[in-house]
């Protein structure tokens, strides 16, 4: 399997957002075709399965706001990254993950809900600081390319 690099993703997130007009995974996902479901997934916060020729990405209903959101970045990047792996996100585990498909999805995830102008825009203020702002963990900016 290929690996993209941080910039190649980082222009893949900037496709989507321009041609939808959109940086809403959920709303995305609509767009892409992709089935979102909620329920109860015990230890994981989602997962994305390729399904009878269908994307589907799972979601934990215990998830609050912007971890839902977080987690549907990251399965929504499997969707269009990996189609035909089945992904699972593990709750205060995949931001630690080292495998090529995890750092994909997570440096998609970052680029599609921290928008660079939010960075530009807060000159000097520490990464950590700014995915603070935005709502989500500090490690989500690890993944960030500028």
């Amino acid at each position: 399997m290929l690996q993209l690099k941080a910039h190649d993703v980082k222009h893949l997130v900037a496709y989507y957002v321009k041609k939808y007009d959109t940086r809403n995974p959920f709303r995305l996902a609509e767009y892409l075709n992709v089935e979102v479901q909620t329920g109860p997934l015990g230890s994981r916060a989602g997962c994305y399965m390729f399904l009878k020729n269908h994307k589907c990405i799972f979601l934990n209903e215990d998830l609050e706001e912007h971890e839902r959101t977080l987690v549907m970045a990251h399965e929504l990047a499997h969707s269009i990254m990996h189609r035909k792996e089945n992904c699972y996100f593990i709750r205060n585990k995949t931001l630690l993950l080292t495998s090529k498909m995890e750092i994909e999805a997570n440096t998609f995830a970052a680029e599609l809900l921290i928008p660079d102008e939010l960075i530009y825009e807060n000159p000097g203020m520490p990464r950590e600081q700014i995915a603070r702002l935005s709502g989500y963990n500090e490690m989500i900016m690890k993944f960030k390319e500028l």
